[in-house]
């Protein structure tokens, strides 16, 4: 039988309230995205537990040059950045298995810190990655959180300083400029003025590094990108009881350079309907697409005015030899 993805599951404690909330939230979100003229469902469904297993999966693959190239940069820079810092705290939103974060969190407890907290939908998915931090770093005390990384981070005021505010693996890609600029000024909005941001963003095309190998990070081989966006509709189904069928669509990723990002859709294979509770079935054409996620590229002049608005300068930034990625730290202004 069905059940409810992890972050809407009612556990035990939970008021009944809070879980119609996030059905209804679940329910409104949808409702709106499939209304839309270029049809779209929030990336942030990708992420019950079997989706994040799979983007964990994505991470390792040989195109998608993301993840190893980030950790290099924690490695060879940021490692040192943290220990020069010395953070009390390391706050991560869209934590995931947390194993880059790992180097973050070696330096920390180098240099006394204690605290780690994750920010994460995947309830399950965190608890297991908290557990397994546990046991590795009997010292460190682990809270994880599990929400939305766009939620108030009120619970951060309470975490010894200085805070680090982590938000790496290019997840600020996922925003399109207004929301990422909220996103951010609500970081903000928790910091202090000790505290740090730490971001990763990948870069836009240049420098060595071609549209063909930013495309091939979002379409691999195997097909494993393609099975994490298909996923989405079953996340979508569990949750709300509609009637998706991913044998129906597609993966299609592409680079749009006039807006910089990477778009992944799904493209209906036939014409059908898709029931919506408490809703008239939506139809959907042959070769109609959903979007289901907006990945955006950056250049440093782009991520200093985004900062800017929300109120951070940049201290600190790292990037490979390619230009491919960076990190960056920022503090308040």
């Amino acid at each position: 039988m069905a059940g409810l993805p992890e972050q809407l599951e009612r556990s035990e404690g939970t008021e009944p309230e809070a879980f119609g909330s996030a059905r209804a939230s679940m329910l409104a979100d949808i409702r709106w995205g499939l209304a839309r003229e270029q049809k779209e469902l929030p990336s942030k469904y990708f992420y019950d537990t079997k989706g994040s297993e799979l983007f964990e999966k994505i991470t390792g693959l040989p195109e998608y040059y993301l993840t190893r190239t980030e950790r290099r940069l924690l490695e060879s820079d940021v490692a040192t950045w943290i220990r020069t810092v010395r953070p009390g705290s390391v706050v991560e939103l869209g934590a995931g298995s947390g194993r880059k974060t790992r180097i973050l969190l070696e330096s920390m407890l180098e240099g006394g810190g204690s605290t780690y907290a994750p920010v994460d939908v995947a309830g399950d998915f965190l608890e297991e990655a908290a557990r397994a931090l546990r046991e590795d770093h009997p010292g460190l005390v682990v809270m994880p959180q599990v929400g939305d990384i766009t939620d108030r981070l009120g619970f951060a005021s309470k975490l010894p300083g200085p805070r680090v505010f982590a938000l790496i693996g290019s997840t600020i890609g996922n925003f399109d400029a207004e929301a990422a600029v909220d996103l951010v000024s609500n970081i903000r909005e928790a910091m202090d003025d000790e505290d740090h941001f730490l971001l990763g963003a990948d870069l836009r095309p240049g420098h060595g590094k071609t549209v063909a190998e930013l495309e091939a990070a979002y379409d691999d081989a195997l097909g494993v990108t393609a099975e994490f966006n298909l996923n989405i509709l079953s996340v979508i189904n569990e949750g709300l009881g509609t009637d998706f069928d991913p044998a129906l669509y597609r993966h299609r990723a592409f680079y749009d350079e006039r807006r910089g990002r990477i778009e992944m859709h799904l493209v209906a294979l036939v014409a059908h309907t898709v029931r919506i509770p408490g809703s008239a079935p939506v139809a959907v054409e042959e070769g109609e697409s959903i979007r289901t996620e907006l990945s955006c590229k950056y250049d440093r002049p782009v991520l200093e005015g985004l900062l800017g608005r929300a109120g951070l300068r940049i201290e600190r930034w790292w990037t490979d030899e390619r230009a491919r990625y960076a990190l960056l730290s920022a503090r308040p202004i």
